[in-house]
């Protein structure tokens, strides 16, 4: 008889909340959704926010608990017990997963600028560095008139090739970076290491499964939300803070015309959920199966948005202190990504009185998140393995053998972007590999899946069977209408609204660049189609028959959640 072993179980409820929202509150709350509020109409940005949080975001965060918790399987193998034919979905995510952890290298350059955080001053609040050049301005010294008389535009960049100090630093010292994707240039080895230790903590984080995960999360998930409230209460403190957030919540209804800013919020709300990605249903495969499900991801998906919402305050309070400081619009110093959490922020803590204590802080917390974020995904790859050939991969030792091998492979293979031209690589992989065209479509493969072909009254069922109580009907209804009618139309105007990446500095990439891209993108959705085909011609029966026995589940004797399937 092969050997399978058994699944492994959180030991305790705390640590699946724990490591659920750490996954699920991520640099998306900090960096992406407050600049969002500000560009599409303060206030008013929440009405399209919440629209898709209800309609898209909470149903499908409940839809993939419950497929894991149900199943008790990973992101692929799960599908055989609800719809076979949408296993394709399952190999969609892992890829989806694989672009992802490109993600890392944030997390090495906020470690590099932790690392700076010790100096005094820190190095970005001055011009006399190494890497600054002839064009460099102390930012400290930075006044009005200055700015209002052209020696300095919004992005620090002007005529004259002037540029801030802490955008020489993010630039040359940290990136040395170079004038394209097409020019690779050195590996700056201070990263390289920095993307070592990342990768390590990654393992070490769930080399032993949930066992050394439900231990991790205790700090990781908790320390951010201590470090957010510290700079919380700071910000809100400077002189100038009530300016930031008034321009962060300040309402223009007049945004509401406009269909960006609906994609925007759809794009947020999948993204900060962290649907179509696997960690949701790889996190909740490991609950006990009476585990209150509903309750869960109700409070989780509260959490995430209140998260991103308050953060908005920490992060706007900071922006409004530097317009103050230095007499300028406050849309002259708002970034959002990168820009907001290595040049805009970096820029107000180098201002405030103890600034190495408060940038510590930023740049810890940003690991944190992180680094949830990405070991969840790690885990969701790795169980999705194993859940495939248990009889090999639950052996002593076969997991961390396995991830020895992954981590490593990840590890050489991103080493391209330490290199100077690494940071255009990375635009390319985050525009291209994981992008929300990607995440919509396998959000509309499921719910038809689990909507129509399980059926979502069956799926009511389950909760019922689960928790005890049935979902409320609209989670029922946006299963099977609402949700998959969203993510069509948003499908549909993600490809209207298609524009060519560009860089930082405006430049286009080299057409082999933008096919790579395409490339990318095409293979997270490509294997829904190829597995569904695949399993039709290798299954006996007529083509009735076949589509018959795919579309409903497969009966499996052995499988833990078969008796409540039927």
């Amino acid at each position: 008889m092969e050997y399978k072993g058994e699944r492994e179980q959180w030991s305790k409820k705390r640590e699946y909340i724990l490591a659920a929202a750490g996954n699920v509150v991520g640099l998306g709350n900090v960096w992406r959704f407050p600049y969002l509020c500000y560009k599409n109409g303060g206030g008013v940005f929440l009405l399209p926010y919440c629209f898709f949080a209800v309609l898209c975001g909470m149903p499908l965060f409940l839809l993939e608990t419950v497929i894991g918790q149900y199943t008790q399987e990973g992101a692929i193998t799960c599908w055989t017990k609800l719809c076979p034919l949408a296993k394709g979905s399952g190999y969609s995510i892992i890829m989806i997963q694989l672009y992802s952890r490109f993600y890392i290298i944030i997390l090495a350059w906020a470690l590099l600028y932790l690392i700076y955080c010790f100096r005094d001053p820190l190095p970005w609040a001055t011009c006399n560095n190494p890497w600054n050049t002839e064009f460099c301005v102390d930012l400290t010294s930075v006044n009005r008139s200055a700015i209002l008389t052209g020696n300095l535009t919004g992005n620090w960049t002007s005529v004259n090739m002037t540029k801030s100090s802490v955008s020489e630093f993010w630039e040359r010292g940290v990136l040395t970076m170079s004038g394209g994707i097409e020019q690779v240039g050195t590996v700056k080895w201070e990263l390289l290491l920095c993307l070592l230790a990342c990768w390590v903590a990654c393992y070490f984080c769930i080399w032993k499964g949930v066992r050394s995960t439900g231990k991790v999360v205790y700090f990781t998930a908790v320390f951010p939300y201590v470090t957010l409230a510290i700079l919380l209460v700071r910000g809100l403190t400077l002189p100038g803070a009530w300016q930031g957030v008034v321009y962060y919540l300040y309402p223009d209804p007049s945004h509401l015309a406009d269909l960006q800013v609906w994609m925007e919020a759809a794009s947020q709300v999948l993204f900060s959920y962290g649907v179509a990605s696997g960690t949701i249903i790889t996190l909740g495969s490991y609950n006990k199966v009476k585990n209150n499900c509903y309750r869960d991801s109700l409070w989780l998906c509260l959490l995430n948005s209140s998260t991103s919402f308050v953060a908005g305050f920490a992060v706007f309070s900071a922006l409004g202190y530097i317009a103050h400081q230095q007499g300028l619009p406050i849309n002259m110093v708002v970034e959002s990504g990168p820009g907001l959490a290595f040049i805009a922020y970096p820029q107000a803590v180098a201002m405030m009185p103890l600034p190495q204590l408060w940038a510590a802080c930023f740049f810890i917390m940003l690991i944190l998140l992180g680094l949830d974020t990405l070991f969840a995904g790690l885990e969701t790859i790795t169980s999705s393995v194993i859940d495939m050939f248990p009889g090999q991969m639950r052996r002593p030792w076969r997991r961390e053998i396995f991830l020895i091998f992954f981590c490593s492979a990840g590890f050489i293979i991103q080493i391209s972007l330490t290199t100077q031209g690494g940071v255009y690589l990375f635009q390319l992989i985050d525009h291209y590999g994981s992008n929300g065209a990607c995440i919509l479509f396998v959000s509309f493969v499921q719910c038809i899946a689990v909507g129509w072909a399980f059926g979502a009254e069956q799926m009511c069922d389950a909760v019922k069977e689960m928790t005890g109580q049935r979902p409320s009907i609209l989670f029922k209804l946006c299963w099977r209408y609402f949700t998959p009618l969203i993510c069509v139309v948003c499908f549909v105007c993600s490809f209207l609204e298609y524009q060519p990446l560009t860089s930082t500095e405006g430049n286009t990439y080299p057409h082999w660049a933008y096919c790579l891209g395409l490339a990318m993108a095409l293979s997270s959705v490509i294997a829904v189609p190829i597995c569904a085909i695949s399993m039709i011609c290798f299954t006996e029966g007529t083509l009735r028959q076949r589509l018959n026995a795919l579309w409903y589940p497969v009966k499996d004797p052995v499988g833990p959640r078969t008796k409540n399937i039927y």
